[in-house]
């Protein structure tokens, strides 16, 4: 039997991949460092932050809830670590063992601060004068399992 709400968190888990995806594709070299304030994080600490949510979001599905703030790595390797904390949640999902939390709490919680942190990825982009396509996202080929690097091209992206 299917668990729909399962299936639902996965599929939206497969959002994050494509939208964040998209965000950290041919960032400029100089982007991981981007800062708009003294106060404001950059694209890396960004990026760190959502490797920590689903790590974290994996430790509460497991029933083991631990968060860490990982100190930043260089950007590919924080890209690298995106995909990877993404992979690993995903098989646990996917896996059917029981969940300790409810999914409401996992997509209401580490999911949907790692959609917010997708878009300030985006809007910094902009704003570093390297901006992302916008998308018709509603069009855009998202699967359920697809969380890694290898997305599907844009459908109807638009400047």
């Amino acid at each position: 039997m299917i668990d729909e709400k399962r299936e639902m968190l996965r599929h939206t888990v497969a959002t994050v991949a494509y939208r964040a995806g998209k965000t950290l594709r041919n960032a400029p070299p100089d982007f991981a460092a981007f800062s708009v304030g003294p106060t404001s994080r950059t694209p890396l600490q960004i990026l760190a932050h959502i490797g920590d949510l689903f790590e974290w979001a994996l430790t509460m599905a497991e029933g083991n809830e631990v968060w860490h703030d990982a100190e930043p790595l260089v950007w590919t390797r924080e890209v690298e670590r995106f995909f990877t904390t993404l992979r690993a949640f995903d098989d646990y999902l996917a896996s059917g063992v029981p969940l300790a939390a409810g999914p409401e709490q996992l997509f209401q919680g580490p999911v949907a601060d790692a959609l917010t942190h997708a878009g300030q990825i985006a809007m910094l982009r902009r704003m570093a004068n390297s901006p992302v396509r916008g998308e018709n996202y509603f069009r855009a080929e998202i699967v359920v399992g697809r969380v890694g690097r290898d997305q599907a091209p844009g459908r109807r992206e638009f400047d």
